[in-house]
């Protein structure tokens, strides 16, 4: 029996349990196999293509962001409207069949913007080209799960259930579990909150599920059977998501305002250029980026020329945007913020130091 036909034997065995205080500890083992099987279909089984074609696309810039949808949303006329990639349009489905990266310049950072080919129902068991559009979304530093319009709701109940299958969790935060293996001693669980959606007897049932007889847990938060998984898999990517909804010009005014005001949601028009501008805003603001400026002794800071980092970067950091050999010859730092910035008392910071946007930072060395 294939792996496909085990995941299937056990969601039809999941679908007949009912759930209740009884059964929950046998789901929770059956959701451990499911995550474990689902693992191995995913395994990468080798590249496919050259080297900075088709899925092997390179990471350049200061971050990637990745469109995901159903064939024929528009995704291809996004690329080209933002970026100043063509990437093959038609209003016929499966138009792209590689990754095509763009460039996006907005703020002063270049963001790698790549359509994937359009995901179809059964990607997560490799269905169409699922297995290698969801290992590239893994490397995305932003989703953005394109929409259309005109269709139901459905479109991304689907597309979510597809990557929450493949270990991608959308607009949410790792969970506050410490999980960490040893020789010997059993197991050990401790909580600091009262947990309402599991128990400890659920947990030690997972650990044996995947042969784990000697852990140290510590859960600092309410956690479900499902994060607890997670955490012991320690695979998934926790990753920003706006779910953009296309073809605006085709829908009711009041269909427009419900769609505008979901949650991580905004609505455009990719062949009107509708709300485009909003949408990289949106892009910078979820990416998390801060402008940081550099300035040599006696010389006004370049304000055109900002390096671009995450947000909780350190003079660390800067030193290695400017050049890798910074670091080892590093004396310390003047920092000019928002607050004082060209003020004539610069903060003298050190290496661990973290910038915020907009700061001026010039590097002295040894």
């Amino acid at each position: 029996m294939g792996i496909v036909e085990k995941m299937k034997e056990i969601e039809e065995e999941m679908a007949r349990t009912q759930k209740n205080k009884a059964t929950e500890y046998h789901l929770g083992l059956l959701k451990a196999k499911l995550a474990r099987y689902r693992a191995q279909l995913l395994e990468p089984t080798g590249k496919s293509g050259k080297a900075g074609e088709g899925f092997d696309v390179q990471k350049s810039g200061d971050a990637r962001v990745a469109l995901i949808g159903f064939p024929s949303v528009g995704k291809s006329t996004l690329l080209s409207k933002t970026t100043k990639t063509a990437s093959e349009t038609a209003a016929y489905e499966f138009t792209t069949l590689t990754a095509i990266p763009g460039v996006i310049e907005y703020g002063g950072a270049r963001i790698q913007l790549l359509d994937l080919p359009g995901i179809v129902e059964g990607a997560a068991q490799g269905r169409g080209r699922g297995r290698q559009v969801v290992s590239v979304a893994k490397t995305a530093d932003l989703i953005i799960i394109m929409l259309d319009a005109t269709k139901s709701q459905e479109q991304r109940r689907l597309l979510e259930i597809e990557l929450d299958a493949v270990g991608i969790r959308l607009n949410k935060k790792k969970p506050d579990v410490v999980f960490k293996q040893k020789s010997a001693g059993g197991i050990t669980i401790n909580t600091t909150v009262k947990l309402t959606h599991t128990d400890e007897k659920a947990v030690r049932t997972v650990l044996a599920g995947y042969k784990i007889h000697n852990c140290d847990v510590m859960i600092r938060e309410d956690i479900t059977i499902d994060e607890f998984i997670d955490v012991l898999l320690g695979n998934r990517k926790y990753l920003p998501c706006l779910y953009v909804f296309n073809k605006i010009d085709s829908i009711s005014m009041e269909e427009l305002d419900r769609l505008a005001n979901l949650d991580h949601s905004l609505v455009i028009s990719c062949e009107l250029g509708l709300n485009l501008d909003y949408l990289l805003e949106k892009i910078w603001e979820n990416l998390g980026l801060v402008k940081v400026y550099t300035k040599k002794r006696g010389v006004h800071p370049d304000l055109t020329d900002p390096i671009c980092l995450r947000k909780g970067a350190t003079i660390e950091h800067v030193c290695h945007g400017i050049h890798r050999t910074l670091v080892s010859n590093f004396r310390y730092a003047l920092v000019w913020g928002k607050s004082s910035k060209f003020a004539p008392h610069p903060q003298k910071v050190g290496l661990t130091h973290l910038v915020q946007d907009d700061d001026v930072v010039s590097i002295f060395t040894k």
